[in-house]
């Protein structure tokens, strides 16, 4: 057999795939994200770890996801208004240097031994007022780094890539760490790959950009933010999903330990193995969608990712055997990213350059506000009902949510094509012929 050589579709595919790297902004933003990210999710382990190992209790498990989750429910709705109205880049500056000493600080206690589950709760609600501010002026940030709305898409996709790369090296790296060493490593290497993303947003040259004056105070801005999502029925429609996915099928990650330990009857080194898994199906969603050309068709792609996403949660949750998990867990992670991204993408191309960071800080209350919520629902119902059978239900309600989106897509497609067409994402229809045949067939948005 010849060996493959790279042809000029193959530099063209790649060229498109990674076409938002051309932006020095976020190749800084990119490289220095990708080093911080694998010290997150090591931290997410060890702490989902470090509780079960103290605490034997799936119900504590649960509450400690709702206490650093919640403050995103609480906080981002206002959030978005600052980020709306300050310098993100700045905003971004202080957030990963407070996300640097939390690590520190649960690094020290873990590292001396005077650890307690209070510390982790404490610590995982400053980390979760950090986030609050953190998730949507990231968000809303992306387009002040590439500068070019038609590369969004691209630039949301690779994020993705980025996150989920992370998201599989990171729990392989903290169950070899915790294994040989012990959770508190995996926190000071967390704190030391600050640093990383620091330096890079330092590095940065971002133009100024173009703020209105406000004369009214935060909450009135809350309200005119809120009452322009969920006036317009596709963000409407695209947060209600999310939130029910969030609430009812994301806290799986939670319940991972007793997967790993109690079901499959290992250790933490099977928890990165099955975090790992659900990071390359998420990686592989991720590079799917970087693919694409544009946001055009991805409104499809939202109720058939998150059925993906329910259907692998219920047959996750009758395997036994770790290879067979792993394996679901990928079908997952893919379905879990390709509707994640896919409605982040559709929320920033269809929302206004000034109220963006409010509609990205309700994407983040719906993703992730809706998560503790979810979390405390999930570890007290795998107290009562065992954690498959929560599982099981759990992706029962995501395929039910994805149903009723999918019924609400002819008239979501009337909602967004006048918005693809303005900004030149899809033609405008300039004959008797084109407008016979956007007729017959209904446009991809």
């Amino acid at each position: 057999m010849k060996p493959h050589t790279v042809t000029r579709e193959d530099a063209k595919g790649l060229r498109l795939t990674f076409r938002a790297l051309r932006f020095r902004n976020y190749r800084l933003f990119f490289g220095g994200q990708l080093v911080s990210l694998i010290g997150t999710w090591m931290q997410q382990i060890a702490v989902i770890w470090l509780v079960y190992r103290l605490t034997n209790s799936a119900f504590l498990l649960g509450a400690v996801g709702f206490a650093g989750q919640m403050p995103m429910f609480i906080v981002s709705p206002f959030a978005g208004v600052i980020a709306d109205r300050l310098n993100r880049h700045r905003i971004l500056v202080v957030t990963q240097t407070l996300s640097m000493v939390q690590a520190i600080i649960l690094a020290i206690l873990t590292l001396t031994g005077n650890i307690q589950v209070i510390h982790i709760f404490l610590l995982s609600i400053f980390l979760g007022l950090i986030n609050a501010f953190d998730a949507p002026t990231r968000q809303s940030f992306v387009l002040e780094m590439i500068e070019n709305k038609e590369d969004l898409g691209n630039a949301i996709a690779l994020n993705s890539s980025m996150f989920n790369s992370a998201r599989l090296l990171g729990p392989s790296i903290a169950g070899i760490v915790i294994a040989a060493i012990g959770e508190g490593l995996c926190f000071l290497l967390n704190a030391l790959s600050f640093v990383a993303v620091i330096i890079a947003l330092l590095a940065m040259r971002i133009a100024p950009r173009e703020r209105k004056h406000e004369s009214h105070g935060v909450l009135e801005g809350f309200k005119e933010g809120f009452k322009y999502a969920f006036g317009f029925p596709p963000i409407k429609y695209i947060l209600l999903l999310l939130a029910l996915v969030s609430i009812m099928g994301m806290p799986y990650a939670v319940l991972m330990p007793i997967f790993a330990r109690d079901i499959l009857h290992g250790g933490p080194r099977t928890l990165g193995f099955l975090m790992g898994a659900t990071g390359m199906g998420a990686l592989t969603g991720a590079v799917f969608l970087a693919s694409r050309k544009s946001v055009a068709g991805l409104s499809r792609w939202i109720p058939t990712a998150a059925s993906i996403f329910g259907t692998g949660l219920i047959a996750f949750s009758f395997s036994r055997s770790l290879w067979l998990s792993m394996g679901l867990l990928y079908v997952v992670g893919f379905g879990m990213m390709v509707q994640m991204a896919s409605s982040n993408s559709i929320l920033q191309t269809v929302s206004d350059d000034d109220k963006r960071g409010r509609v990205m800080s309700f994407y983040t209350m719906a993703f992730m506000g809706m998560a503790p919520f979810g979390s405390l629902l999930a570890g007290t119902l795998a107290s009562v009902i065992g954690a498959p059978t929560t599982l099981m239900i759990s992706g029962i309600c995501c395929i039910v949510g994805a149903t009723v989106f999918a019924a609400q897509l002819p008239m979501l497609h009337e909602k967004i094509h006048p918005i693809y067409r303005k900004i030149g994402i899809i033609p405008e229809v300039s004959s008797g012929i084109q407008a016979a045949s956007q007729l017959a067939v209904p446009p991809e948005d």
